[in-house]
């Protein structure tokens, strides 16, 4: 009975230590959009677009955007957030002034935006596989009422 002792000792520990902590998702870190690939005419696209998620504190997120227009100009956009579709204040945005953000699986963002109270577009962000490419789905709908889609192809900066 004595070889048993050390596997019941720690059977019976186990329980009571705290869970291992998950590990951190794909999604965070900063993303560059592949500006080639956008699918606007060349002289329209920005110079550059990049995104920041990162770990808040307390489960909230922090999503921190970075635009440099074709004329040089930057814009920024920064949001705080706990990741359970919970409407919340984004700043510095020209799309949206509130946005509800979910993740309902690792490495899947799903987010809605709006501006002034109407509905403006949805987001999905997917990471790759390896962890370096993220993929932006763009639900919208034109001014007449016709929803549309698009797709952004992003990179893993860090």
């Amino acid at each position: 009975m004595k070889p048993w002792f050390p596997i019941l000792l720690l059977a019976s520990i186990l329980p009571s230590t705290p869970a291992l902590a998950e590990p951190a998702s794909p999604l965070l870190g900063t993303w560059a959009v592949d500006i080639d690939t956008l699918p606007i005419p060349p002289q329209a696209r920005p110079k550059s677009v990049t995104m920041t998620y990162s770990d808040a504190g307390g489960g909230k997120w922090r999503t921190h955007v970075e635009v440099v227009l074709p004329d040089g100009k930057t814009v920024q956009a920064t949001s705080t957030y706990v990741p359970d579709g919970t409407p919340v204040a984004v700043e510095g945005n020209l799309e949206a002034d509130t946005a509800a953000t979910r993740i309902p699986e690792p490495g899947v963002m799903v987010t809605a935006l709006a501006l002034g109270g109407v509905p403006g577009s949805m987001r999905t962000y997917t990471v790759s596989a390896d962890g370096q490419r993220m993929t932006e789905t763009v639900v919208f709908f034109t001014s007449d009422g016709t929803p549309g889609m698009r797709t952004n192809r992003f990179n893993r900066v860090r």
